[in-house]
């Protein structure tokens, strides 16, 4: 890789990991970046977890020292989240994504309406109404979500957050916290994949992760900040937005149109 790259991979890297500690989706800066690079897309995926792996400890630290991070609850839901990420990294080792990214644009647009027709919901959770243990619908709901994260990062911690928002109960700057830590637990799993089958490159993927783990250093630090959660909420919008016209192919669609 040419020198003049390495600024560019790390500031990339810190935009992922800002983004991804308070909404979710920083991976569609990173992957792309990494193909362009010439990595297989196969091979991006993998690399791309190691970045994700260090932002999380970053990022789960600092949660804890804010005193953000519920951690009994994080472990409940980060166990079937492992699990459907061994599933999803298989999967991904072999199958196209293409398809599964419209699909999944789709739900994000429709998540979209959630988020501005109930901001409140997601602003303060259901308050003390948060049960001690996770259901056994919710298990298997982020088993679902675990498949997902291990397929293609991009786009989990948005789901991740629906499912502890809207089905858990919690608002949404300790469910950032909360989903930081599943997505470390589950990320170990999925990394091992991609190395069993030589899908990761370690010196480009270390050198993205500098960048990660300093943007997830500064979006804890931004997150426990007095009214920080109405800020994430439009950081999010914003995600949810931009993710969904990536992801349904809108970009490519506008360069088409242009040119």
């Amino acid at each position: 890789m040419d020198w003049y790259l390495y600024p560019a991979v790390i500031a990339a890297g810190f935009a992922c990991g800002f983004i991804n500690t308070l909404a979710g989706s920083g991976s569609l800066i990173t992957l792309p970046l990494l193909i362009f690079l010439g990595l297989p897309a196969t091979v991006a995926n993998g690399t791309n977890r190691v970045a994700i792996l260090l932002q999380n400890i970053v990022g789960v630290r600092g949660y804890q020292s804010h005193g953000l991070l519920d951690l009994r609850q994080a472990l409940w839901l980060a166990g079937p989240a492992a699990l459907g990420a061994i599933v999803g990294a298989r999967i991904a080792v072999d199958l196209n994504e293409t398809a599964m990214q419209r699909a999944i644009g789709v739900i994000m647009v429709i998540m979209l309406l959630v988020l501005l027709i109930n901001p409140k919901r997601w602003l303060e959770g259901r308050g003390g109404d948060v049960r001690e243990r996770p259901g056994p619908m919710e298990l298997g709901l982020f088993f679902l979500i675990g498949i997902y994260g291990g397929f293609i990062q991009a786009g989990v911690g948005i789901f991740l957050l629906a499912g502890l928002v809207l089905g858990a109960g919690f608002d949404l700057v300790r469910a950032n916290a909360i989903k930081v830590l599943i997505i470390l637990v589950f990320t170990v799993p999925a990394l091992i994949v991609f190395l069993i089958n030589s899908q990761v490159n370690w010196g480009i993927g270390l050198i993205l992760a500098m960048g990660n783990m300093m943007g997830a250093w500064a979006g804890t630090q931004f997150a426990s900040r007095p009214g920080a959660a109405v800020w994430v909420h439009r950081i999010l919008v914003t995600v949810v937005i931009v993710s969904s016209a990536k992801l349904l192919g809108v970009f490519d669609l506008l360069s088409h149109v242009v040119s």
